[in-house]
């Protein structure tokens, strides 16, 4: 098992999201099949932001549900699964994955044709750290079947398709009443198709010397997209869908620093939005 942290992280500018709850997924499938050929697909993950020390996940497979027809069916198991080559499996602390990094977990090539889900299947060594102290997280249907994620897209033969798994680490840790907690993920897809990119810094008074954590979120009533800032103050907000959004940075209450709120920010398709310096 691999333990893999800052020397694997890759920056990604992605693109137009679908929004996901997560398991109670539909097993429902196009009636489409697959050309026969194939297409690229690569998958990252991300994180939305959390408060803990570490969630650190255990990636054992990214596997997706296709239309089979003759010249692919080996490839493919008897419900349609198929597991991605090469899945850079491990375990890795999603808060490592903030402010615009990203992790690749699979480049490869799937066969062509219209595929209904996506799941991510975890291992067993999936921990949260709080104050310090290392806990279990409880993640049954993980292990046993896979994150179900709703996809529902055609893949066109010969053509490259970037997927972007961005975990909402505040919705997804439930703490238990018996002082544990469960894994029951929140996750937004996006997918390389059209949407923008929201950047900036947050530049705290000078007069404050110690570091703040900040939260930078961007919502709208479709969408809400979110990201701590970089040591230096640097966001990256990626997969923004086009359109018009009202942007808050947070800084940590201990600080004493208001919310700095800015309204009717344009997105458009495929632009990066750079905000410059926001002073709080």
């Amino acid at each position: 098992m691999r333990y893999l942290k800052n020397g694997t992280l890759k920056s990604l500018m992605i693109a137009t999201f679908i929004s996901l709850g997560l398991a109670s997924c539909s097993d429902d499938d196009s009636s489409e099949a697959t050309t026969g050929g194939t297409a690229n697909m690569t998958v990252r993950m991300t994180d939305a932001p959390g408060d803990y020390d570490e969630v650190n996940i255990d990636v054992q497979d990214v596997q997706i549900k296709v239309e089979a027809d003759a010249e692919t069916e080996a490839d493919i198991d008897s419900d349609g699964w198929v597991s991605l080559d090469e899945v850079e499996t491990g375990v890795y602390d999603l808060l490592e994955l903030t402010g615009g990094i990203s992790q690749i977990l699979a480049d490869s090539e799937v066969p062509a044709g219209y595929v209904s889900q996506m799941r991510l299947v975890l291992g067993t060594e999936n921990t949260v750290v709080v104050n310090g102290e290392s806990k279990p997280l409880n993640t049954p249907s993980a292990q046993q079947s896979g994150l179900k994620l709703q996809l529902n897209q055609e893949l066109e033969e010969g053509e490259n398709y970037a997927f972007l798994l961005d975990f909402d680490v505040e919705e997804s840790i439930v703490a238990q009443g018996n002082g544990g907690f469960s894994l029951k993920p929140v996750i937004r897809l996006s997918a390389d198709a059209d949407a923008g990119i929201v950047i900036g810094k947050a530049v705290i008074p000078a007069a404050i010397e110690t570091n703040v954590q900040t939260l930078v979120k961007l919502s709208n009533s479709s969408a809400t997209i979110s990201a701590y800032t970089d040591a230096e103050g640097n966001f990256a907000l990626n997969g923004v869908p086009a359109g018009t959004y009202d942007l808050e940075i947070i800084p940590e209450v201990s600080s004493g620093l208001t919310v700095f709120a800015v309204s009717d920010i344009e997105v458009k398709p495929n632009e990066t939005k750079d905000l410059g310096e926001l002073e709080l």
